[in-house]
């Protein structure tokens, strides 16, 4: 019982934080267009095209038939933007003209495998480390 109220709250949070990170991809991506690593193809239409899909999984999360499906893509997601967030880390590239230390880099880095694990559990496509 407790265990589907922490779960349902981590969903709820997971659906904002990607459903505003799709919004700001799309309004605003002149700071993803920046930490795009040189080798991606086309960057205008990567970043619109995953915050589209940062969109989708927001939503999907909340659709049982494919929660499954989102939290899987979200996953999958979080994994390939991977190598922006670790250009952006070691090249220091400034954002609106501001460089950030390892201070936000360290954590965000380290936070990445975590938010795939997250997509997974809270879409109950994993039950690691808890058991049913």
């Amino acid at each position: 019982m407790k265990k589907t109220y922490i779960r349902s709250g981590l969903l709820v949070i997971m659906a904002i934080i990607y459903l505003l990170a799709g919004i700001a991809h799309i309004r605003s991506p002149e700071g993803f267009l920046a930490i795009t690593p040189s080798w991606v193809p086309y960057p205008e239409h990567v970043i619109y095209w995953t915050g589209i899909a940062e969109i989708l999984g927001a939503i999907g999360l909340f659709i049982p038939k494919v929660r499954k499906f989102a939290g899987i893509g979200l996953a999958l997601y979080a994994l390939c933007v991977f190598p922006a967030n670790i250009h952006h880390a070691i090249n220091n590239i400034a954002v609106n003209g501001e460089t950030l230390s390892w201070w936000y880099h360290g954590p965000r880095l380290a936070f990445q495998p975590i938010a795939i694990w997250w997509a997974l559990w809270v879409s109950e496509t994993i039950e690691w480390p808890f058991r049913k």
